[in-house]
């Protein structure tokens, strides 16, 4: 097993055989300076993916810690995502390019549909395509997508999404649309694992926290990690950043996992998918 905060040794192998580490830096809601401080203290200290959307309104400043952090870019796995108003065909890639000035990079490593708009989502699905096989983007996805809007997808796409990225914690653990994905070999990455910070008081995950010398969201990272997703959990604090990439060293076993299962309370900070048609 890899040093607890060798975050760089556990990489997931995506659908078209490119890796992904399991851990990454999430910069929603990020400042400029935020983001800049955070991607670079994340990066010297062995992050690789980082995960950005032009609707965080951060990239320019993430563009700048990739380049000054030391890192080779090759060594980095970087994500953005098309926003809802960027959306359909023609718009979404002008606004991939926007993006690619923004961080100051020729291309992406993955690059995500933000939500599943209404009338537009296929279109701009057809783009990420699109940009893959120009060699733009080494790989393409979706982020925030249900079971529909995947199955709508898969009627209508030649390339298989790698990667679906929803909000995901044991308070609210989507089960059937992760056994979905995993049965089309499509990985979930977690975002808001600890929603928002709401739950890392809770008694549950402290108890099972003391039993491994962890804290409460070291246990829900890796709560995510052996249901087989990746997770992007985001902070400022360069301490908590280096804390939360401490996992693997340690496991859970089944009745922890079990007893992180029934969590679940349907707890969300965001848009609930299933509103969108």
């Amino acid at each position: 097993m890899a040093d607890g905060h060798d975050v760089t040794s556990f990489l997931i192998r995506l659908n078209n055989g490119v890796r992904m580490p399991a851990v990454g830096l999430g910069t929603y809601k990020l400042t400029e300076i935020e983001a800049y401080a955070s991607v670079k203290a994340a990066l010297e200290c062995g992050y690789r993916l980082i995960d950005t959307a032009s609707y965080y309104k951060n990239e320019e400043w993430i563009g700048k810690a990739m380049r000054d952090c030391g890192v080779p870019r090759e060594e980095m796995f970087i994500t953005s995502k098309v926003w809802n108003t960027e959306q359909g065909y023609e718009e979404t890639l002008k606004a991939f390019d926007r993006s690619l000035k923004r961080l100051d990079t020729d291309y992406l490593d993955l690059y995500l549909v933000h939500w599943p708009v209404t009338g537009k989502r296929l279109d701009t699905y057809k783009a990420l395509e699109h940009l893959y096989k120009e060699g733009k983007v080494r790989s393409i996805g979706v982020s925030n997508f249900h079971v529909r809007h995947l199955n709508e997808l898969y009627a209508a796409c030649q390339v298989l999404p790698v990667v679906n990225q929803v909000e995901m914690s044991p308070f609210l653990y989507q089960k059937e649309l992760l056994q979905h994905c995993q049965t089309r070999d499509i990985l979930v990455t977690a975002y808001s694992p600890f929603a928002r910070g709401k739950v890392l008081k809770n008694r549950t995950l402290t108890k099972i926290g003391k039993v491994h010398g962890k804290s409460p969201a070291q246990v829900i990272v890796r709560w995510c990690l052996q249901k087989g997703m990746a997770v992007i959990p985001r902070s400022s604090n360069e301490e908590r950043i280096k804390e939360n990439a401490a996992v693997f060293d340690f496991s859970l076993d089944l009745e922890e996992m079990q007893v992180l299962d029934f969590l679940n309370s349907d707890l969300r900070t965001t848009t609930n998918p299933e509103t969108v048609p």
